[in-house]
């Protein structure tokens, strides 16, 4: 199967805008891409690439005064098949985990462990260990969220959307990572592409995506709390403790996004809406978490 995925994302800026941009394809799924895979830009940036500490791409560049248009167009190569499961993957003791591992134990900016402990032993104490733990806590996040791009807030926590029960893709993410930390099953925020492939089309313009993985049986998982069903053609950019690792832009200076669109297709498969600038806004992915002294992060990974 070929997935054509991209995006068209344009910027006015005040006046020369240093950027961080994650908006690259994940270094473990560029073999699987047709062609070129570099972000490109429509007027001379300077951009260079560099690995984050989580393994991400990230893109430096200095914005110059002005608009400024960022785009991707790829072709990826994808197997067609759903997220795979593993109901037999066992949870590992806590001594026996790998070193680099153990920070996605840890509490995080979204993810607010200390507030959210009791809630998860009380609810999935019983739960059997492993792969079955963490599908429990993703049925349980599934109910218990109401999903609404006009529930979007980009300064949410896990514990505010247990309490709120609504939110965007990136809330179930949290919450569900909460609760497996919590229960002592590393887990990892993830981002990327998710098209509706193998399943009915939305009428819901198209936008980047936030799942979770949990660290079962010596390896990495996917996890989905919000559609809580294996997907085909997932696509990832970015993993990290939560969507303060993974935003799409963080910019150091007065800067407003003014265009924003998102593609991900079947090639021969039926085209999805468009993400529209208004949609995204409403979707939270251009709200500034800065006073504007310091760098603002537009979130990635609403729908």
């Amino acid at each position: 199967m070929l997935i054509r995925a991209g995006y068209e994302i344009t910027y006015d800026c005040a006046q020369p805008t240093p950027m961080l941009l994650a908006l690259s394809v994940h270094p473990s799924r560029l073999p699987d891409v047709e062609g070129e895979h570099g972000i490109r830009f429509d007027r001379p940036v300077g951009a260079r690439d560099y690995l984050d500490g989580f393994g991400n791409t990230i893109t430096r560049l200095v914005a110059p005064e002005g608009r400024l248009v960022i785009s991707k167009d790829i072709l990826v190569r994808d197997p067609g098949t759903p997220d795979p499961a593993s109901p037999d993957a066992e949870q590992h003791a806590v001594e026996d985990l790998p070193d680099d591992v153990l920070v996605y134990l840890m509490g995080s900016r979204y993810c607010d462990t200390d507030r959210l402990s009791d809630t998860a032993w009380s609810l999935f104490g019983n739960a059997p260990q492993g792969w079955g733990r963490v599908q429990a806590i993703c049925d349980y996040v599934h109910d218990r969220i109401t999903f609404g791009y006009e529930h979007a807030r980009s300064t949410r926590t896990a514990w505010d959307g247990y309490m709120e029960r609504k939110g965007v893709c990136r809330d179930f993410a949290h919450l569900a990572v909460t609760f497996c930390r919590c229960m002592n099953i590393p887990a990892r925020y993830a981002t990327g592409y998710l098209g509706d492939i193998g399943v009915p089309p939305s009428d819901s313009p198209m936008d980047f995506s936030a799942w979770f993985e949990a660290y079962l049986g010596g390896r990495w998982h996917t996890f989905d709390a919000r559609h809580n069903f294996p997907r085909i053609g997932r696509i990832v950019m970015g993993r990290g403790r939560d969507a303060t690792d993974v935003a799409i832009s963080t910019t150091f200076g007065p800067c407003t996004l003014a265009g924003f669109r998102v593609i991900t297709d079947e090639v021969g498969g039926q085209a999805q809406p468009a993400t529209a600038a208004r949609h995204g806004e409403a979707a939270g992915l251009v709200q500034d978490r800065s006073s504007g002294r310091g760098p603002a992060q537009r979130d990635m990974a609403v729908g």
